[in-house]
């Protein structure tokens, strides 16, 4: 610990993986995948706040991470310093415009207090502190459907978003769909923003045996064919425009399949969502798990025909990767990234369009060909999405942010967008 040469990085990891969906997953796999790599020179701070945070990373930290909880602050120093900069940047910020009102997120010394070189929050809650800074704000949904969000929440994401991506080091995003985002709504120097896909999240859960498979399809009582969407009740899910395509598709008979949905069930939209289900007559066909054991969703990607998405917003999409994992054929939304990410891997559909959902759901459901193809280029898509290779990603962008030397591999990775220029198509270009 007293190298001079070693890395110190702190990781925010106060997120709850009950309502923090898909960024809680991926915070998982990105500390258990810096865990993996066989590293000496980066010492890594989990930082959490509760035992329930704590205990969803603790099975994955590796050697050279521990957690830091978050119970204590330090002094005035540190916080006049703070607060003149929060002064300097909230002027930039705001100019005259009234919207930023909504205070602004700075540190209470905590972060500084652990000595770190650099501090990553991967998740979109970003903190004005004195320490380099990477921030993922992951996307910008707030400013492309503002009706699914109260005004105190536009508020605060336009304060804490807009300042993470002008003051942190770096601005990382999982998609160029998202980098070039950021850089329409809040002017961001584009050298600033770095693309690093994600992963499959799934990867870290055990490999269910074929009893566990057994005991979970008759737990959950799946004996019918069913497509699977893994998503909280959230309103740009889109669940409702899915009950209305399973509703043609019963009413046209043109497959007979049941839709098993899940993730948390979320207020009011999960009230809107049960209402739905009553009015078309779809209580036999739908089924709403909430929130699954990590192991068993694993389970349902092995069990179910196929995977549907009609998100009807994605920065990337987890459930496709995780899908892909498991040789499971794909249909999502040909929205926002996704047609980058999928490829040629998967069936795309307006996520607007009941009809179109149930065309593509039919068409999935009734050609054991069809899925077996997408299963077999989902295997090879995966391949392109690699955790070592995010996280190695990750180390080299930790590393410039301290000012620490990079390796050749180091300035590949930050060179190489790897979900719109896969390995294979580079070579097969060179």
């Amino acid at each position: 610990m007293g190298d001079a040469s070693l890395l110190k990085v702190a990781i925010d990891a106060r997120v709850s993986a009950a309502s923090a969906g898909g960024v809680a997953q991926v915070i998982l796999g990105l500390v258990r995948a810096l865990g993996r790599i066989d590293d000496s020179s980066t010492d890594y701070s989990i930082v959490v706040e509760s035992d329930e945070e704590r205990d969803f990373l603790k099975p994955y930290l590796g050697s050279n991470q521990r957690f830091a909880v978050k119970t204590r602050s330090v002094g005035k120093r540190i916080q006049g310093l703070l607060s003149r900069t929060k002064e300097s940047i909230g002027q930039r910020l705001s100019g005259n415009d009234s919207h930023y009102q909504t205070p602004m997120p700075i540190s209470d010394g905590f972060i500084e207090s652990l000595g770190c070189d650099v501090v990553h929050f991967p998740h979109q809650r970003f903190v004005l502190c004195g320490v380099p800074s990477i921030y993922n704000p992951h996307d910008l949904q707030h400013l492309h459907f503002p009706q699914f969000f109260k005004p105190s929440e536009i508020a605060w994401r336009e304060m804490a978003y807009r300042l993470g991506c002008q003051v942190a080091h770096t601005v990382a995003v999982s998609s160029r769909w998202v980098k070039d985002d950021i850089i329409r709504h809040y002017q961001t120097d584009a050298n600033k923003i770095q693309v690093i896909p994600w992963a499959p999240p799934t990867e870290a859960y055990q490999d269910p045996s074929p009893s566990e498979v057994s005991e979970a399809k008759e737990k959950y009582g799946l004996d019918l064919p069913f497509a699977l969407y893994p998503a909280m009740t959230w309103p740009h899910k889109n669940h409702l425009r899915l009950l209305e395509a399973q509703a043609l598709l019963r009413d046209t008979k043109r497959a007979r399949l049941r839709i098993v949905c899940t993730g948390s069930l979320l207020e009011p939209y999960w009230s809107a969502i049960q209402a739905r289900i009553h009015e078309l007559g779809l209580a036999a066909e739908v089924r709403f798990l909430g929130y699954v054991p990590d192991d068993d969703l694993r389970i349902l990607y092995k069990l179910t025909q196929f995977l549907i998405m009609p998100s009807l917003f994605e920065s990337d999409s987890s459930p496709v990767y995780e899908a892909w994992l498991e040789g499971t054929p794909i249909a999502c939304s040909n929205i926002t990234s996704l047609p980058v990410q999928v490829m040629d891997a998967g069936l795309l559909f307006d996520p607007y369009d009941p009809e179109a959902i149930a065309n593509v759901m039919a068409q999935l459901a009734g050609d054991n060909g069809l899925r077996q193809e997408l299963s077999d280029r989902g295997h090879v898509r995966i391949k392109d999405y690699d955790w070592e290779r995010t996280a190695k990603a990750y180390r080299a962008v930790y590393r410039r942010a301290a000012r620490q030397a990079l390796s050749d591999e180091d300035r590949s990775l930050l060179g190489w967008d790897w979900m719109e220029k896969p390995a294979r198509l580079l070579e097969a270009h060179a």
